[in-house]
C-alpha cells in the first residue's frame, strides 16, 4: 500500500500545510506507535509531547495548529480523528464482502423462512425449525440458531456465537464470536439441602443496531423478556442477566457484570469491571466509572464512582480523606506526645 499525501488530502478536505505532497504513506498507526511510512491524527493538545516526539511520516493536524513536528508532514482537517478513522475505512483493512449462498456443510431445517439469494450461511452451521431470516443476514461458520428464533434484516452473526431458542433479533443487530443469546438465567432455589432449578421460560429480545462484543452472554428470562434497547453497544465479556432490561444507546465496556431484573435506563455509560446488583435501577444519561459497585437504585444524569456507588463528587471527597489519614494519624501521635510531656509528675 502506497498512498500519496495528496490524494489523502483530497479524501478528506485537507490541506497540505509541510511536507512533499507528492509523499507517500505505508500504514496506519497512533502517534506514540508509528514508524517511518505511517501516517498518524493529532487532535488532542494533552499529546503534544507524543506529537513533537512521533516517528510518523505524515499526521492530520487540527484547522490553526501551528506547532509542526520536525521530519513530517501535516494535513489540516477539520476533524482529525473522523478524517483518520475515512482514510482507514477507505485504506485499510476491508471485511469480506456480503456473499449470499448456503454453504454445502451447513445444516438448515426444513421449513426455516429465508430467501437463499439474500442470506449467507457459513460452514457447519446449524439453523433449526422454525427461525426466520431476514435478508442481508449472515450467520458465520459453526454458529448455531435454535428454534424459531427470528433474525432481522442486515443483521450478522460471527463465527460461533449462538442464538438459543425463541429469541429475538432486531434489524443490524452484529453478534461478535463466542457470544451466547438465550442460555438459562442463573435461577435456583434451596430446599431439602440441595439446590433446585428454576425453569427459565422467557425469551431474549434485541432491539435493532445492538452490537455485541466475543464472548458476551446474555441470558434469557425466567418469564417474559430480558431485553436490550435499540443502539445499545456491549464490549467483550459482559454478563447479563435474566430479565434485566437495558435501555436505548448504552455503552457497556468490558467485564461488566449485570444481575438478574437490574433495569438500565437510557444513554447509560458502564465502564468496565462494573457490578450492578439484581433488582435495582439505574436512571437514564449516568455514568458508572470503571470497577464501580451498584447496591441500590441511583438517580440519572449524574456521575457515580466506587463501591457502594455514589456520586463522584463524594467519593473524591471520600478518597481525599483517606489519602490524609497517615498525616492525621501521625499529627495526632504528635499531639499525644506533648499532651503526655505535659503532666505532672
Amino acid at each position: 500500500m502506497k498512498i500519496a499525501l495528496s490524494n489523502l488530502a483530497s479524501l478528506v478536505g485537507g490541506t497540505v500545510l509541510c511536507g512533499d505532497p507528492a509523499g507517500q504513506i505505508t500504514g496506519f498507526a497512533s502517534l506514540k506507535e508509528a514508524m517511518a511510512g505511517d501516517l498518524s491524527f493529532f487532535n488532542d493538545p494533552r499529546y503534544n509531547e507524543r506529537l513533537v516526539n512521533t516517528k510518523a511520516s505524515a499526521i492530520l493536524v487540527p484547522l490553526g495548529w501551528k506547532e509542526f513536528p520536525p521530519n513530517a508532514s501535516c494535513i489540516e482537517v477539520a476533524d482529525p480523528s473522523r478524517s483518520f478513522e475515512k482514510i482507514v475505512e477507505t485504506y485499510g483493512f476491508q471485511p469480506a464482502p456480503f456473499a449470499p449462498g448456503v454453504h454445502p456443510s451447513a445444516v438448515v431445517a426444513d421449513g426455516v423462512k429465508f430467501d437463499p439469494a439474500h442470506v449467507c450461511i457459513g460452514p457447519n452451521a446449524v439453523i433449526e425449525a422454525g427461525v426466520e431470516l431476514g435478508d442481508e443476514v449472515e450467520v458465520g461458520p459453526g454458529c448455531f440458531v435454535g428454534r424459531n428464533v427470528i433474525i432481522g434484516k442486515g443483521s450478522r452473526l460471527h463465527a460461533n456465537s449462538t442464538v438459543h431458542a425463541e429469541c429475538i433479533l432486531g434489524e443490524n443487530v452484529f453478534l461478535h464470536s463466542g457470544v451466547v443469546i438465550g442460555a438459562d438465567g442463573f435461577g435456583y432455589e434451596f430446599g431439602h439441602g440441595r439446590h433446585r432449578k428454576v425453569r427459565q421460560a422467557g425469551i431474549v429480545q434485541i432491539d435493532n443496531d445492538v452490537e455485541i462484543g466475543a464472548g458476551s452472554t446474555v441470558d434469557r428470562a425466567r418469564f417474559g423478556r430480558t431485553w436490550i434497547g435499540e443502539g445499545t453497544k456491549i464490549d467483550n465479556l459482559v454478563q447479563i442477566g435474566h430479565n434485566v432490561v437495558i435501555g436505548k444507546h448504552c455503552i457497556i465496556v468490558a467485564c461488566t457484570a449485570i444481575a438478574g431484573s437490574a433495569v438500565i435506563g437510557d444513554y447509560v455509560v458502564i465502564a468496565a469491571q462494573v457490578g450492578i446488583a439484581g433488582h435495582v435501577h439505574v436512571g437514564s444519561q449516568s455514568t458508572l466509572a470503571a470497577r464501580c459497585g451498584v447496591t441500590r437504585d441511583l438517580p440519572g444524569g449524574k456521575t457515580y464512582l466506587g463501591f457502594p456507588a455514589i456520586p463522584s463528587g463524594e467519593e473524591k471527597r471520600r478518597l481525599a480523606g483517606i489519602n490524609r489519614l497517615p498525616q492525621l494519624v501521625a499529627r495526632v501521635k504528635e499531639l499525644a506526645a506533648q499532651i503526655a510531656g505535659t503532666k505532672p509528675a
